[in-house]
């Protein structure tokens, strides 16, 4: 049966389109719609890759001698080789020298903006002052820095001498900060005294203290300068921050002619960190494919064209991050703001798009969520009328997710759920500006990515849900992982399920319509009587009860089974009482099945989440199940666990 699609796109005369048309033409081969294409950039992904190295303009010194090196495992494949260019120079060089290449909303109300010149102006002096402390290519230059500016001109500058950037927000603990920076030993921190949320002035200066103390002192520590750049007011006593120097004092005097440094493709980029809630954040490194998968994700599947207006809200401490600054080596603007996106009110990023004429808006499912739990009417105040593409992701958007966007921001928008990792710092999966939106589910898999979903048998299955996996080598794939010189780690995070195939970890399922629907995590799904189902199918009802504010799914061992536990947070003045309980019940049941009912409904004051924002299902079913939590500092609330724990309901 065929679904009705929320939108129907209008005008097919996209990126998308034409590079489709230019492969076409030049390779004399028909795509008739977009299955046959991404058939094509899968089979012939050295083709498809090569193509879009030449398309998007992607910088190079000196030309790749092939394009995949083909390695006797999945993780030795080596792209590019031979290949020599420079990340920075890749964005800085992208937009025209007037034109804005940052606008900058603080929570405050202060405006920044910085164009091109001028970002490189500030690019230029940090960089100058980083070989001066002698940064060099393969060295890690770190960011305790919120989503400003600064952020950007840190990554620039570090990326242009070949060293390697990695960040976290200043929101996280001294514990979190150091079980990631720790591991990888940086030369310099780059961060700020202090930041706004909710209205209030955060300071970190005591926290940068302990930082910059632990870092100095670690084993075959480098470390050499803690750079603090004055985000909100000046600093009148640095402490004890290890070797301080304010930013704005850095000698101005430098050369305006950047020096970027040559990297090949297999050369460190980024260090990016998983969540680390079941131990130690993996570290993983990646490098120029990231970019290159960037600007096809965000130029062929997004639309974002030269000149266009780009907002993404996040921190420095999601992938989501380093994803929003490639939209720099298109040609367009970046929108940052740092800060609650609720303070004062819900219109605080909304009044931002209308007024600056901001083109694709990107957030989290769980704000768009909150929006909806409100049933606030943007569309009522804001008619976005340059706004074409809102994206969500961090989480599966439920159906209702879908149908609130439409009835209560925009009618005329393509909605794109988009589902990767920051494992690939981008995605699997993703919108399409050439195809309809259906309600529940991804537009489709990504451009010459070979996205599949295997049942128990490890068998390729359309309209079955499994394992989503992808047997093909990609560009933007990790390098490795910091150190782990035997690739043992790497190994075992994706190709212990399936033999030389990369195992994504989420339970997913391809439609009918080609998309792509995500379950949830496969370590988090639910096996009552040894049936496999998603969580993400109990929360898209779950999300429409009003009684209900939010809500963690899992499934504890049972009487040599599983049953499905699910835990609310009832909305104000609401007690969960028989006839609630048998009203969750019966509207799970008939949406679902009777499978995902849950065999108890419990009340909790708070659910637990990461700084990221995600719902830490695992940690809950750990602490049900007496099991330690190992890495709580990754815990935006980690205390919330707390509430799980020696309920005499879940004694077994």
């Amino acid at each position: 049966m065929s679904l009705n699609p929320l939108w129907t796109p209008i005008n097919q005369q996209t990126n998308l389109y034409r590079f489709q048309k230019h492969l076409e033409e030049k390779l004399g081969k028909s795509f008739p719609d977009y299955v046959s294409f991404h058939k094509f950039s899968v089979e012939e992904n050295e083709v498809f890759w090569r193509e879009w190295l030449l398309a998007s303009g992607f910088r190079l010194s000196v030309k790749p001698t092939q394009i995949l090196e083909t390695g006797n495992h999945f993780a030795k494949s080596k792209w590019f080789p031979g290949a020599l260019y420079n990340f920075a120079e890749n964005l800085l060089e992208g937009g025209e020298p007037n034109q804005e290449a940052i606008v900058f909303y603080n929570e405050d109300g202060t405006i920044q903006r910085l164009t091109y010149r001028e970002l490189k102006i500030e690019v230029s002096k940090l960089q100058k002052h980083l070989i001066t402390l002698g940064v060099k290519k393969g060295d890690r230059v770190v960011g305790i820095v919120p989503n400003a500016p600064i952020s950007t001109i840190g990554m620039l500058a570090t990326t242009s001498l070949g060293a390697i950037w990695s960040s976290a927000s200043p929101d996280f603990g001294v514990k979190g900060i150091l079980d990631r920076f720790e591991q990888i030993l940086p030369k310099v921190i780059l961060t700020v005294e202090s930041y706004f949320f909710k209205g209030k002035k955060i300071s970190i200066v005591d926290k940068l203290k302990e930082v910059s103390q632990a870092l100095a002192s670690s084993k075959n520590s480098e470390f050499i300068q803690t750079i603090v750049y004055e985000f909100i007011e000046p600093i009148k006593d640095f402490g004890k921050i290890k070797n301080p120097i304010r930013y704005q004092e850095i000698n101005p005097a430098y050369n305006s002619k950047i020096e970027y440094t040559a990297i090949s493709f297999s050369d460190p980029v980024y260090i990016m960190f998983s969540s680390g809630t079941t131990g130690l954040p993996k570290c993983i490194v990646q490098g120029g494919g990231v970019l290159l998968n960037h600007t096809k994700e965000l130029s062929l599947h997004c639309n974002l064209s030269r000149g266009d207006k780009f907002f993404y809200y996040t921190t420095c401490g999601w992938m989501m991050w380093n994803w929003s600054q490639s939209v720099l080596s298109l040609g367009a603007t970046l929108y940052q703001f740092d800060g609650n996106p609720f303070y004062t009110n819900w219109e605080t990023l909304w009044s931002m798009a209308e007024k600056e004429n901001i083109q694709v808006f990107g957030t989290s499912a769980k704000y768009l969520s909150v929006l909806e739990e409100e049933n606030i009417s943007i569309i009522s105040k804001y008619s976005l009328p340059n706004l074409k593409v809102i994206l969500s992701t961090g989480s599966p958007l439920p159906v209702s997710g879908f149908q609130y966007v439409y009835e209560k921001i925009k009618k005329d928008i393509q909605l794109s759920s988009i589902s990767g990792g920051t494992d690939l710092n981008g995605c699997f999966a993703l919108g399409n500006p050439n195809l309809p939106v259906f309600a529940g589910q991804i537009q489709c898999k990504g451009l010459g990515m070979d996205v599949q979903v295997f049942d128990d048998m490890g068998k390729s299955v359309v309209g079955e849900k499994g394992e989503l996996v992808c047997p093909t080598p990609f560009p933007s794939m990790p390098l490795y992982f910091w150190n782990d010189e035997s690739g043992a780690k790497y190994k075992s995070a994706y190709f212990e399920t399936y033999d030389n195939i990369w195992c994504h970890g989420d339970f997913a399922s391809i439609t009918a319509e080609n998309g792509v629907i995500i379950y949830g995590r496969s370590d988090a799904t639910l096996n009552p009587g040894g049936v496999r189902i998603g969580t993400a199918d109990i929360y898209s009802v779950v999300t429409k009860i009003p009684e209900i504010k939010d809500s963690v799914i899992i499934g504890q061992d049972y009487k040599d089974d599983v049953r499905v536990i699910l835990f609310v947070v009832l909305a104000d003045g609401i007690q969960l009482d028989e006839k609630l309980i048998n009203k969750i019940k019966n509207q799970i049941k008939l949406e679902t099945s009777p499978r995902h009912v849950p065999s108890l409904i419990l009340d909790v004051p708070e659910i637990p989440y990461t700084v990221n924002g995600k719902k830490v299902e695992i940690a809950v079913k750990q602490t049900v199940s007496g099991l330690e939590v190992k890495n709580k500092n990754a815990l935006a609330n980690p205390t919330a666990l707390d509430f799980f724990k020696n309920r005499k309901e879940l004694m077994l």
